[in-house]
């Protein structure tokens, strides 16, 4: 009998219509956890090499992971994993909310759907059954909060849906997964793999819980972990987070000079307060909003009293969207940009991508590479609250100037041409966060080297080299700094491991491997060791490189955009910094026993049993 787990997965096959419950494989469980690691796993397994992200072929797998929806930290998150359409490399993308409880409480510890329906179609998980439903009245007709209204109706008022959104609908590169309304499996595109399987949602509910192996020994464990957590600033009941949400940054990283400013074209923002974390807390700011058991209570419900945007309410926005929708584009109307991350919500777009798109928009636009006519109408520059929101509808859309810039900004440089790829600020197709690397060196890599394309999550470099956690690093050194380069492979695999257990990653500002070594081992029974969830993390990450490396990633894509290698930082702390991304990168090849081309070698594959 498993314990963490409920012991079933569903294998969907939407061409045939059927929906087949399967007995989970333990072994299987236990070498790769779940989640993130569930993921990689069956798509290296069952996906052909090369095989296109929109054919009926390509897989789409909802996991949760042992720890979700119990007593642990932050248990309220799953994952979305597929052969991305913005990319071309693995994806998995996580989000929180209440979804991936459900599921759990459903029956089922993960999803794999394949093929394409013939009509527009959601599925609803529940009872351990899944009925297929007609949603050709949903699709194309409602945004994500009146589809989600539509078809809690349809089957359950306590439903929770994951969906795809106008956005996926149309096949945008930038689509999500939302789920709960206002949560985003954001990056990369599977709300796009949603859409082109004619899947418009999946609805889950159930009642039952999760087994544990010693469920006076997990409670005890997950006490413990929380009350380390309480020891972290960050994390704590009263820290920075619940206090100001992730928007706490804002300020934090705009004084160290890396807060990404008009695409990256310095690192300081004039109005970075006037969007801030404090703002927002002091003005807009109704109550704090909780995922499922979360301990921390990080997110925002804001809502706008006055002036142009009166009236509009919602979660959000975070530090991210913020600056996305801020900063990048050279906004800083807190309303507008609330307003902003609203359109993307309805739309299922996800706003990393999203705003850095218009960003580059923008330049391209100052520069001349596009004009008012290419626009249509658009007075495309940057600081324009007007021109980010018409040019945001539109590609939520698929409209007008919206058809190119759906699709991300290095599809648009392509239909651009003149040189603009220079200023799509993105790795491998995806566009990078909020961080400017020129200003965290260590971070740069982390940037180059993330298996999904240009992001902050797979290893958070930002919390040593600018937040002293869990100890301080010189945020200015390179591949001369061997404990950076040491670090950065333990955040990478920690970050793996939490991805697949599944909860929250802000639980990583308190706890670590061995705190998650001692939920883990009453939750499933087997004996964890904080060297045992390291290895399963760099069982996963390796993994997701030998799946790049066969669809042909290598060295040339472990890079960063142009600005960021040959324009020095113009202002600012940062002030003359470039990142040299060549050096580090062969120092850290050499740490995580990959070859020359950023591939994991034979020996390597071994050790881990793959």
């Amino acid at each position: 009998m498993p314990r963490g787990y409920m012991g079933k997965w569903l294998e969907v096959n939407l061409t045939k219509e059927t929906a087949e419950p399967r007995d989970l494989d333990m072994t299987f469980a236990k070498t790769f956890l779940g989640g993130r690691g569930f993921g990689v796993k069956i798509l290296y397994d069952r996906l052909k090499p090369h095989t296109n992200p929109f054919s009926p072929e390509n897989l789409l797998i909802f996991a949760t992971g042992p720890l979700t929806g119990t007593t642990a930290t932050c248990p309220g998150r799953y994952t979305v994993s597929t052969k991305s359409p913005l990319t071309g490399t693995v994806l998995d993308t996580g989000s929180g909310g209440t979804w991936g409880p459900f599921l759990k409480r459903a029956g089922f510890d993960y999803i794999v759907v394949t093929g394409k329906a013939k009509a527009a179609t959601y599925l609803w998980v529940h009872d351990q059954t899944c009925d297929f439903r007609d949603a050709t009245k949903i699709w194309g007709s409602l945004d994500v909060f009146e589809a989600d209204d539509a078809i809690k109706k349809d089957t359950r008022k306590r439903a929770v849906v994951a969906q795809c959104g106008p956005a996926g609908e149309h096949l945008s590169l930038l689509a999500a997964v939302m789920n709960d309304k206002y949560r985003a499996a954001g990056r990369g595109g599977a709300g796009a793999v949603m859409g082109s399987k004619n899947l418009k949602a999946i609805a889950v509910y159930g009642t039952m819980k999760v087994p544990l192996a010693h469920p006076r020994r997990f409670k005890k464990a997950t006490k413990d972990a929380v009350n380390t957590m309480q020891e972290s600033d960050v994390s704590k009941a009263d820290g920075a987070l619940h206090t100001y949400g992730t928007a706490v940054l804002v300020n934090v990283i705009n004084e160290h000079g890396i807060f990404p400013t008009r695409n990256f074209q310095t690192g300081v923002f004039e109005g970075a307060d006037k969007i801030s974390g404090e703002t927002l807390k002091d003005t807009r700011l109704v109550r704090n909003t909780y995922c499922w058991g979360c301990q921390i209570g990080c997110g925002r419900w804001s809502r706008i009293d006055s002036g142009p945007y009166k009236g509009i309410e919602g979660e959000g926005p975070e530090y991210e969207t913020l600056w996305s929708l801020g900063a990048a584009c050279g906004v800083d109307d807190l309303d507008a940009v609330s307003s902003a991350n609203l359109l993307c919500n309805m739309y299922g777009l996800d706003t990393i991508s999203a705003g850095s798109t218009v960003a580059f928009a923008m330049e391209c636009y100052e520069r001349g590479l596009i004009t008012q006519e290419d626009t249509g109408g658009i007075d495309l520059k940057f600081g324009s609250t007007d021109a980010l929101l018409k040019t945001l509808e539109l590609m939520g859309k698929g409209e007008g100037i919206g058809v190119i810039l759906a699709d991300g900004s290095r599809a648009a440089a392509k239909k651009i041409g003149l040189g603009s790829e220079k200023f799509s600020m993105a790795v491998k197709g995806m566009e990078m966060p909020a961080y400017d690397p020129r200003g965290a060196k260590g971070h740069g890599l982390a940037y180059a080297t993330s298996n999904r394309g240009g992001c902050h999550v797979r290893a958070y470099m930002i919390a040593p080299e600018i937040m002293g956690v869990p100890e301080e690093l010189d945020r200015f050194t390179g591949h001369e700094d061997t404990k950076k380069i040491e670090m950065l492979k333990t955040f990478q695999d920690l970050t793996s491991a939490v991805d697949s257990s599944v909860v929250c990653l802000f639980v990583t500002f308190g706890i670590g491997a061995p705190e998650f070594a001692q939920m883990l081992t009453p939750c499933t029974g087997w004996a964890w060791t904080a060297d045992d969830v390291l290895e399963v993390g760099d069982r996963v990450w390796t993994l997701e490189r030998a799946f790049n490396a066969r669809e042909g990633f290598g060295r040339k894509d472990d890079t960063l955009p142009w600005r960021l290698l040959a324009g020095p930082m113009p202002e600012g702390p940062a002030k003359g910094h470039v990142v040299p991304i060549e050096p580090m990168l062969t120092k850290y090849y050499e740490l995580r026993g990959l070859d020359s081309e950023g591939h994991p070698t034979p020996e390597k594959m071994q050790a881990l049993g793959l």
